[in-house]
């Protein structure tokens, strides 16, 4: 396989990540990866109005407060603000406030998103518990009555607004942009793009799409009368569409699927009573090929060809992002990878031969030549760690300055090389760490092991703590608060202090007893300790290397008795709430978790955690049987080195860790741990028999905003089971109970039922 194909397929793989819909890369500000180009409001994931209007008030706040927030250049903007919408408005609006001369452009109407929902349709102002921010207006109301007072505001308010004039260009000029407009060119410090993700209607592409009875948009359904309507496509749009305008009209509604798979609860309803009335005609399975002056041409699935007769036809398919005007102004998606995968490998290559190259060379060379090539010896280890960090700092160049993001994947690579590849153990290092990496990485006294552990622990500690805050502190959600204490008290308290310290402590000072401090098979083990929460087959080694009768006892009930009771109440919130692997992935993991593979290939290949835990059942039970069947001694003990190798080092370390900032964190949770796919089973087990009270429930508030799929670090598609109202859990996915979809949601759609309810309560 050539290069190029290689990088197609990890091309696909790392894409994966980005769903329906792939959002501009932005920071905490809502800077894009261009200096001084901001982006807000739909695009920048604020699904609903009020959160849109939040963020205009938050970037024109932030933006206020740097030190070069005014230009000084003649003629140019402070700020130049594309996109009328809510979050648009709001920053004009609060520019104003803070002195800030800016300039509003349109390439519409004002809230032409507004604009183009049917007449009378009410608009929410969630989420209910958030207060405003800035001083556009909102409060539940009708389109109409929100439009006109937001056009009242801009008068009071004398706001610089040019609707119908979309931008052509804008790119940075010395410190400013120029931004081509309407035949004008302008001069503005900063940018802000507020021009959301659904002004450009997805279209067909199939002659007579431009013909002027055929629409992209419905805003005045009873103008219609009598007619023969094409309605084209199948989501709530057009099946809202479709039961609006049946009520005057003859409606065929054409879909290109056999069944409507996202809509909500309500117009799936609606609709089912239409169909049963007859008041619209559904196509299944169909695609329209041509549009004329009256009549529409269809394919069906089977091949045969309809004329529909149609006095208007609209085609209500969806938006597309506006992917084109993004990357001509520069800004950089999720979904991008840019770089060159062959520079990538060979820096790491040649980065690891080189620290191999001369570690090898100053060890095996005759000692004595001179004074500098001794020391030189002496430092043998020091010099080959210092030519991995040299390798990482060039590679870290790479990513800065070029934007590769290959670079950075290797970056992350030989960072978890080098630190789960030394700590396979002493003389078993992988090259070219071998016979001197765990050495190297020993200090003061401690094992690499050991520091390993201080640095997992570390790390949990401070991004779990911004996770905390992100999640819990900053959206008053106390489920989020208690989730992440207890992930880091599992982490202190099982994984580190006990391990580490108080098991020795336990047996120096004999608390468990004279009789277990002076067994060699308990006293002698305290890795074994981790056993007390990380049960088989996550802890492998539960019942091997001749154990005690505790850990044996302890081990046995806590993976075939609490591990499969819990799965009743909490499904693999284990996954979620106390596990260290994933609890790494839910702190320093946390903030690329919106990268986690979507899709239905990605669910597809979570298969591979199933053959994981028949290996671990497998060489298990060769391990234990091996006394009385000797044949089974010699493959026994190979396959348990191997699956040490592959499964303890690779892909619980190597692979998932390097993923995180590309992949989102769950990659081994979700993909190959044998634990959680153990759990799986027993949770969709009870859930199948109606034992089961884990699940994930949603009411009928749901706006298709995507904001829970997107969050979900195992890939779930939520929003399509709350668009349905059906119940989420472990028989029909591999939800791990973390709630951040519910966490998320704007409008309060999701829970867990009463649990949720009182853990969220003020």
């Amino acid at each position: 396989m050539t290069i190029p194909n290689i990088k197609n397929a990890l091309d696909s793989v790392l894409r994966s990540s980005s769903g329906s819909t792939s959002r501009p890369v932005v920071d905490k500000h809502f800077q894009s990866n261009v200096p001084g180009l901001y982006i807000i409001g739909d695009l920048a994931g604020a699904p609903v109005i009020k959160l849109a209007m939040e963020q205009g008030y938050e970037v024109v706040e932030h933006i206020a407060a740097l030190s070069d927030a005014r230009s000084t250049k003649a003629g140019a903007y402070d700020l130049l603000i594309v996109g009328a919408g809510a979050a648009g408005l709001n920053a004009a609006l609060q520019a104003r406030e803070r002195g800030l001369r800016s300039l509003l452009m349109e390439k519409n109407k004002i809230a032409s998103t507004i604009e183009s929902f049917p007449e009378g349709k009410w608009v929410y102002a969630e989420p209910e518990g958030k207060p405003v921010k800035g001083k556009l207006w909102l409060e539940g109301s009708t389109k109409e009555d929100l439009i006109a007072r937001w056009r009242r505001i801009i008068q009071e308010n004398h706001l610089d607004v040019r609707e119908e004039t979309p931008v052509e260009t804008i790119r940075p000029d010395g410190g400013h942009f120029e931004i081509q407009a309407g035949g004008e060119t302008f001069q503005a410090k900063r940018v802000i793009l507020a021009i959301g993700q659904r002004g450009n209607p997805r279209k067909l592409g199939v002659p007579g799409e431009e013909n002027e009875n055929v629409y992209h948009r419905l805003y005045t359904p009873g103008h219609y009368k009598e007619k023969e309507i094409l309605v084209v496509g199948g989501g709530n749009s057009a099946v809202e569409a479709a039961l609006v305008l049946c009520e005057q009209n003859r409606v065929i509604l054409s879909y290109r699927k056999h069944e409507f798979s996202r809509l909500f609860k309500e117009n799936r309803r609606k609709l089912r009573g239409a169909l049963e009335k007859g008041r619209i005609q559904v196509l299944y399975g169909s695609n329209v090929l041509s549009f004329q002056s009256r009549e529409a041409h269809i394919r069906m699935e089977d091949g045969t060809e309809k004329t529909i007769p149609c006095h208007h036809a609209f085609i209500l398919i969806g938006a597309e992002m506006p992917v084109g005007f993004l990357r001509s102004v520069g800004v950089r998606l999720e979904n991008d990878w840019p770089g060159s995968l062959l520079l990538a490998l060979a820096l790491v290559v040649g980065t690891l031969g080189a620290a191999g190259w001369l570690h090898a060379a100053l060890s095996s060379a005759s000692t004595g030549a001179t004074d500098l090539f001794a020391a030189l010896q002496g430092r043998a280890d020091l010099l080959a760690l210092l030519t991995i960090a040299g390798g990482m700092t060039l590679l870290m160049i790479l990513g800065f300055k070029k934007g590769d993001r290959y670079a950075w994947l290797a970056f992350a690579f030989l960072i978890c090389y080098t630190v789960y590849g030394a700590k396979v153990g002493k003389g078993e290092e992988f090259w070219p760490f071998t016979g001197w990496g765990y050495h190297a990485l020993s200090f003061g006294g401690r094992p690499w092991s050991f520091w390993y552990t201080v640095l997992y622990t570390g790390l949990m500690t401070i991004f779990g703590l911004q996770a905390m805050k992100r999640w819990g502190f900053h959206r008053n959600d106390r489920f989020q608060i208690w989730r992440y204490v207890s992930l880091l008290a599992f982490q202190w308290i099982f994984f580190f202090i006990i391990p580490e310290f108080l098991f020795q402590w336990a047996v120096h000072y004999q608390w468990v007893g004279e009789k277990l401090a002076t067994d060699p098979n308990f006293a002698g083990a305290a890795w074994r300790s981790y056993g007390l929460v990380y049960a088989w087959p996550l802890f492998f080694y539960t019942f091997f290397y001749n154990p005690h009768t505790i850990w044996v006892v302890w081990g046995a009930v806590l993976s075939f008795v609490l591990i499969p009771t819990l799965a009743i109440w909490h499904g693999k919130r284990y996954c979620s709430w106390i596990c260290g692997c994933g609890g790494l992935a839910e702190t320093l993991g946390d903030r690329w978790r919106h990268l986690a593979p979507k899709g239905d290939r990605s669910v597809r290949v979570e298969w591979m955690g199933s053959l994981v835990l028949v290996l671990a059942v497998t060489i298990t039970g060769a391990v234990l049987a091996r006394d009385t069947y000797v044949w089974l001694q010699s493959p026994s003990e190979k396959a348990l080195h191997l699956y040490r190798i592959v499964a303890d080092v690779w892909l619980v370390g190597i692979i998932p860790v390097t993923l995180y900032p590309f992949l989102g964190g769950k990659i081994w949770c979700r993909y190959w741990c044998p634990l959680a796919k153990m759990m799986h089973f027993w949770s969709g087990l009870w859930s199948k028999l109606g034992v089961g009270q884990f699940k994930i429930e949603a009411n009928d508030k749901c706006i298709a905003c995507g904001e829970c799929s997107r969050y979900c670090q195992v890939g779930i598609d939520v929003m399509n089971f709350a668009l349905k109202q059906e119940t989420l859990d472990n028989s029909n996915s591999s939800c791990i109970g973390c709630g951040i979809c519910v966490t998320v949601c704007p409008m309060d759609t999701l829970s867990f039922g009463k649990e949720k309810e009182s853990a969220t309560a003020a």
